[in-house]
């Protein structure tokens, strides 16, 4: 059990993402669950999906996978967390979404899936290149053939760091009753880094939330990709299809099967 999940009473089951971080997690003031970040993400999904069945590695609460079964498209899910996932039925069409509570490292539950999703930096929770080529591999698994496996995830911030510093803030959020302050700590020898969010309530009260991950470069995941059987399709910086740049801070890639 991590220090966190004891401190919060949250089931160690569900990992870094339990009842405490469920029951915020669909806060509408994330941009992430905003309208003009879920709409792009399920235009090209579905698109890409073709009509065929869907999988959604991490699918959380459903932000992604339950607008996209509300098209009418079979949407499969994985996810380790029952606290996130038991938020999923109650979204309009989350009671399409199939899901299976397991480890998108190594959990299946079919072989014909036209599409295979990783959104929103899901990949970085895997904390080892193991376990991420194992990510992939079990996507490759669950694909049929000429079918694709899709990751969004952002662009480490390493061009922001001057020698000697290993933090980068991301968000610093003051208000009249409260405040936030969200910062990455990066190892570059290992690449891990940690997600730190400090929130201070209007009581004063704060709380420090620290949650792990491990950083890729999009050659590295071309590599774990054409471990598993994949080649590079499409890379963009955004849903917006732009063009990947250097300057890009993040990107959406899609690599094919066969």
């Amino acid at each position: 059990m991590t220090d966190e999940a004891a401190a919060t009473g949250d089931d160690p089951a569900d990992g870094w993402f339990g009842e405490s971080i469920a029951a915020d997690y669909d806060d509408p003031g994330d941009g992430a669950n905003s309208p003009e970040t879920v709409r792009p993400a399920v235009e090209v999904l579905a698109e890409l999906a073709a009509g065929g069945p869907v999988l959604e590695f991490a699918v959380g609460t459903g932000r992604i996978a339950a607008p996209l079964a509300s098209r009418g498209i079979a949407v499969s899910g994985i996810e380790l967390s029952r606290a996130m996932a038991a938020r999923i039925a109650g979204k309009p069409g989350g009671e399409r979404v199939d899901v299976t509570i397991g480890d998108m490292t190594s959990t299946r539950v079919g072989t014909d899936f036209t599409l295979a999703y990783l959104v929103f930096n899901t990949i970085s929770n895997v904390t080892s290149q193991d376990g991420q080529v194992d990510v992939f591999r079990n996507a490759a698994a669950q694909l049929r053939p000429g079918g694709l496996f899709l990751i969004e995830v952002g662009v480490p911030e390493l061009r922001r760091l001057p020698p000697g510093q290993d933090t980068v803030p991301f968000t610093v959020a003051p208000g009249d009753r409260g405040g936030y302050v969200g910062f990455d700590q990066y190892d570059v020898a290992t690449q891990l880094f940690t997600s730190n969010h400090v929130t201070v309530s209007p009581d004063g009260t704060g709380r420090f939330h620290r949650i792990p991950f491990r950083y890729a470069w999009p050659a590295e995941l071309d590599l774990m990709a054409r471990i598993a059987g994949l080649t590079l399709k499409y890379r963009w910086s955004g849903w917006d299809r732009a063009p990947f740049t250097a300057d890009s801070t993040s990107h959406v890639s899609v690599w094919q099967k066969g």
